[in-house]
């Protein structure tokens, strides 16, 4: 496994000089959708596909209704998810409203500790068009 990176030349909107500079970028790969996950969870344990893929959209509808209620949803080796949200500021506290304060919501991924482990360990990398991956 190797992940992809290219160069790319970032304008620096932050700094006084706005001097461009250039940084590593990751690419992806591809897509893996539900029903290749599903398959490769069959082939590894005694689920058909259509148990795997039922289990996994249940999951994705137990994981949206208690992200709704403002549950932390701790999954083991997959980590933890909880539902958060960008607001605005107001000099009064009266002035806070959800309908005017709440810009967007988003949801916030840690990772397991054994993920964690895995991405402080070297991730091979290799540059895009390159031919040897590490």
């Amino acid at each position: 496994m190797a992940i992809r990176y290219r160069i790319t030349k970032r304008s620096n909107t932050i700094a006084n000089n706005k001097k461009p500079q250039y940084i590593l970028q990751a690419v992806n790969t591809g897509t893996i959708d539900l029903r290749r996950i599903s398959e490769e969870i069959s082939t590894e344990s005694s689920l058909s596909i259509p148990d795997v893929m039922s289990v996994i959209i249940a999951l994705g509808i137990k994981m949206q209704q208690h992200l709704e209620d403002g549950k932390i949803l701790d999954l083991g080796e997959l980590g933890k998810f909880k539902i958060g949200f960008q607001g605005k500021a107001a000099d009064v506290a009266s002035e806070l409203t959800p309908k005017r304060s709440i810009k967007k919501f988003h949801l916030n991924y840690q990772p397991s500790l054994s993920m964690k482990h895995r991405l402080k360990k070297a991730i091979t990398v290799y540059k895009e068009g390159s031919r040897s991956k590490g």
